[in-house]
């Protein structure tokens, strides 16, 4: 994140330093009237004030190393950016009029960084829904992902052919079953757990007829689990 922070810096920095001097290298006086007036510096402050928020929305945007969530705030970052284009387009827009009420820029800048606010808003609450749905669904899948590599690691260890066949079944219930997993299940998803654990011993001591049953109860466990897991959808 730093290193994208860092970067991002430098070129925020750089458009900074290029629009002040567009603002302050041309000429002072349009059609002899100075541009330095009330709406030029009301104008001139908001579009700073874009470019301040716009700098916090980049810092929160890039600062999760992790990939799911920097993919979440993509759209928070274009926002911004959006925004602060629009912000820029509204105050010079204000700043090349200058017969323009200082009441009328106030409000248009006002709106338009209001606008730009909530829009962010809007794109950060999808974000975090986002992000706590996907966080939802890894906790609600680890169960049977874990029995997975688990059984599968069993397969390996066997030392006889009837034991890996009998531990290949298991293996395919397994991966095939519903990966969601719920609170209500946690009843016999414990039962389950247990149970493999008896399949791991056997394995361990080398008893094919403990791995057959053993394999066989937890085959029937994770078959009437799955059907529980429908009838909670």
């Amino acid at each position: 994140m730093k290193s994208k922070f860092k970067y991002y810096v430098i070129i925020w920095a750089i458009v900074v330093a290029m629009h002040n001097v567009l603002l302050f290298v041309t000429p002072n006086e349009i059609n002899g009237v100075s541009k330095f007036d009330g709406t030029f510096w009301i104008s001139y402050g908001f579009i700073m004030l874009a470019f301040a928020i716009q700098l916090v929305v980049a810092w929160f945007s890039l600062k999760d190393s992790d990939s799911t969530k920097l993919f979440f705030n993509i759209p928070l970052f274009t926002i911004s950016l959006i925004s602060l284009a629009f912000m820029i387009i509204v105050g010079t827009t204000c700043m090349i009029l200058p017969a323009l009420p200082s009441w009328i820029t106030i409000i248009s800048c006002v709106l338009a960084l209001g606008f730009s606010i909530i829009a962010m808003m809007g794109a950060q609450a999808v974000a975090s829904s986002a992000t706590d749905v996907g966080t939802k669904v890894k906790t609600q899948t680890l169960f049977i992902k874990s029995l997975t590599v688990d059984v599968d690691s069993l397969i390996s260890r066997a030392s006889s052919e009837e034991m890996k066949k009998d531990l290949q079944d298991l293996y395919d219930v397994v991966r095939y079953s519903d990966p969601m997993s719920n609170d209500a299940l946690q009843g016999i998803e414990s039962q389950i757990t247990l149970k493999i654990g008896e399949v791991t011993d056997g394995v361990m001591r080398g008893d094919a007829a403990l791995v057959a049953k053993a394999s066989k109860d937890a085959a029937i466990l994770i078959n009437d689990r799955n059907k529980r897991c429908k009838m909670l959808k």
